[in-house]
């Protein structure tokens, strides 16, 4: 374990970088001996800062759900990060990546709102469907503070699980009408298409995301809460994007979502 005293600084100089537009070190190559739950810490204390800057937690992200990203990270299982009101984006409205973000990709996912609480350990895929009122299409745009997206799990989780913002549609749909393991999902960049994938891609279905989010999180005293938003992860692999871009999204079953970005 890494005292105290560091991972406070690392907290702050992440903090600072994400006000400041800036990038850091690889946290792993100045501390090797950062555990998982240093970097969970790292993020927390990131958090704290965020919510005395006034901004209000709206609900959760699950990041490394796919077995490519966590070969990269060498990693057997996902992460988790935070999402604020200032990182969401109103659907339809341009997406401010240029005075925003640092080296920003985007990710199709699935977004979850919760309608209950949700508090691990012993959270089941029942329940996660039980506590949802509805699923809708969404892209989380990934961002890090660490130099040249040179990561290690330790260094994305310290970083709120490299999230930047993101734009949930408005079409909120029943969880239970959609068959959340095949349903198909196309993105297209600037009128191509670029990518397709399914949910089984997110651990075999984002359902199984969002019960493993709610169980990992109940060890650090953190509970899924009613009206939160879930990131399930994501469907298909990052695509890089820069100021000028559009995308858009299609959900078999759930719907489709346009961004433009500035």
């Amino acid at each position: 374990m890494v005292d105290t005293a560091t991972l406070d600084r690392y907290s702050d100089e992440l903090y600072q970088a994400l006000r400041q537009r800036a990038v850091v070190a690889p946290l792993t190559e100045r501390t090797p001996e950062l555990t998982q739950d240093d970097a969970y810490q790292i993020s927390l204390g990131i958090l704290k800062r965020r919510e005395a800057d006034g901004e209000r937690v709206v609900g959760k992200k699950i990041g490394a759900t796919s077995r490519a990203v966590q070969d990269m990270l060498k990693v057997n299982q996902p992460d988790f990060g935070f999402l604020t009101d200032r990182m969401q984006c109103k659907a339809g409205a341009p997406v401010p990546i240029g005075r925003e973000l640092i080296q920003p990709r985007a990710e199709g996912e699935i977004a979850f709102v919760l309608k209950h609480d949700l508090q691990g350990p012993g959270v089941t895929n029942a329940d996660v469907l039980g506590a949802t009122a509805g699923v809708k299409a969404c892209f989380e745009i990934v961002d890090s503070r660490v130099r040249d997206w040179k990561i290690k799990i330790q260094d994305t989780i310290a970083d709120n699980a490299s999230c930047g913002l993101f734009i949930a549609a408005d079409e909120l749909v029943d969880p239970h009408s959609v068959d959340l393991v095949t349903c198909g999902m196309a993105l297209w960049k600037n009128g191509e298409l670029v990518a397709t994938g399914a949910g089984a891609a997110a651990l075999g279905s984002p359902v199984n995301c969002v019960t493993w989010l709610a169980n990992a999180l109940g060890r650090y005293g953190v509970g899924l809460k009613s009206g939160d938003i879930i990131l399930s992860g994501s469907l298909v692999p990052l695509i890089p994007i820069k100021a000028g871009d559009e995308m858009e999204l299609a959900v078999g079953g759930i719907g489709r979502l346009h961004a433009k970005f500035i």
